[in-house]
């Protein structure tokens, strides 16, 4: 069974390579790397074009900045695997946890696995806590509409068996589509799964010095927010939809 990995890209000159160079080493027998870059204006491109593009299988590039969403539906329409993994290219979740993300996906467990950064035992870096609040009230509003129970709704690291996730219309451009992502796979009736994933600095593309929490940073944040927070509005129809009890099991 052959793993798409979708690698959404935007300014990531510092780690593209890093990142990319995991996946390949990452343990999977078939494997497809695809990288969409959303018009990178730090040098990513020059790296794309060079030494990566002989590193991967299909670099997709955006002639305008789209988002992560625009990034995610491209890839998602490229992806010829199986399955399909959502590889951020900032170093902040290891390809070495994709036996760990894929293995309900490939016993046939599960149709969705999200990893989470507050499930289970496994070594993880700790989040600030303004980060940790707003996560959790996204999450919590995401639950309460879909009735599932997912303790991260906001992770960026995601696999799908490939029929599900293409048949979703992904219509967030931005941000506030993980929780749209989440809200249509509830809206399906999928198996839903979640597990632990590792995380520490070895793998962290966002350490602990003073640019971290930087006003730009910090707004970025409640961008994010209120991008999840207005999909989720947005799509209350199908939150309610997803939350009839009747598609879950």
């Amino acid at each position: 069974m052959k793993v798409s990995i979708v690698i959404p890209c935007y300014n990531e000159r510092d780690t593209i390579e890093k990142i990319v160079e995991a996946v390949r080493e990452a343990p999977l027998q078939s494997r497809e790397i695809i990288v969409v870059d959303d018009c990178s204006q730090d040098g990513t491109q020059a790296l794309l074009r060079g030494k990566v593009s002989q590193m991967v299988d299909r670099v997709i590039y955006h002639p305008v900045n789209q988002g992560k969403g625009a990034a995610l539906r491209s890839g998602f329409a490229a992806a010829t695997g199986d399955f399909i993994v959502v590889q951020d290219a900032d170093l902040e979740y290891s390809p070495n946890d994709y036996p760990v993300l894929l293995e309900p996906l490939i016993s046939g467990k599960a149709d969705a696995v999200i990893g989470s950064r507050f499930l289970g035992g496994r070594p993880h870096r700790v989040l600030f806590f303004w980060h940790m609040v707003g996560n959790k009230f996204l999450t919590l509003l995401s639950n309460m509409l879909t009735n599932i129970n997912l303790t991260d709704v906001e992770t960026g690291y995601k696999a799908f068996k490939a029929p599900l996730i293409k048949s979703i219309q992904i219509e967030e451009d931005r941000f506030g589509v993980e929780p749209e992502i989440i809200a249509k796979l509830a809206r399906t009736g999928c198996r839903i799964y979640e597990v632990g994933r590792s995380s520490n600095t070895t793998w962290s593309g966002a350490e602990y010095d003073g640019s971290y929490c930087s006003k730009s940073k910090r707004a970025r944040l409640c961008r994010t927010c209120l991008a999840g927070a207005a999909r989720i509005g947005s799509t209350k129809e199908c939150y309610l939809k997803a939350a009839k009890p009747a598609l879950f099991h």
